[in-house]
């Protein structure tokens, strides 16, 4: 199944941590899906940007597989609420921000990721001021999350 037109972003706060570990996720689960989708990720603030994701962040992820390559920090931007299909937050913070930023028409875009999961989780915390263990616990929630999205996007194209 080839889905053309289908893209998403993925945003936290700095998209520092949480943001781009969505995208490395995404980008590996979908390709081994074999679904075609434009995916990034941004920040709902610029304090990172043009940085490399935190290392912390990449370094639980590269143990699962997830590549980390080329991807930079950067602020959401006004055009992102046209372009992207599914702008997905990670917290509630992050998506009334959104919500504050975004052209009316375009609202229906955004929403928690983990909306798509089982999880009774429906927040993925902020890992930034915390150890390993809060970084695991994020990449964990951001696969259930991911995962749901993928069934969710292979089922409303069949």
């Amino acid at each position: 199944m080839t889905v053309n037109t289908t893209s998403v972003l993925f945003v936290c706060l700095g998209n520092i941590c949480r943001s781009p570990s969505a995208e490395a996720v995404f980008k590996k689960k979908s390709a081994d899906d074999g679904l075609t989708i434009e995916i990034d990720s941004a920040g709902t603030a610029g304090y990172h940007n043009g940085a490399a994701p935190d290392k912390r962040s990449q370094a639980v992820g590269l143990e699962k597989g997830y590549s980390f390559k080329g991807l930079k920090c950067r602020k959401v931007v006004e055009q992102d609420f046209e372009k992207f299909d599914y702008i997905l937050g990670m917290d509630n913070d992050n998506v009334a921000n959104l919500l504050k930023a975004c052209p009316e028409e375009f609202k229906h875009k955004v929403s928690l990721l983990l909306s798509f999961s089982q999880s009774e989780e429906q927040q993925v915390p902020d890992p930034y001021y915390g150890g390993r263990r809060g970084f695991e616990y994020v990449l964990n929630l951001i696969e259930e999350g991911v995962d749901g999205l993928i069934k969710h996007l292979k089922s409303s194209r069949s």
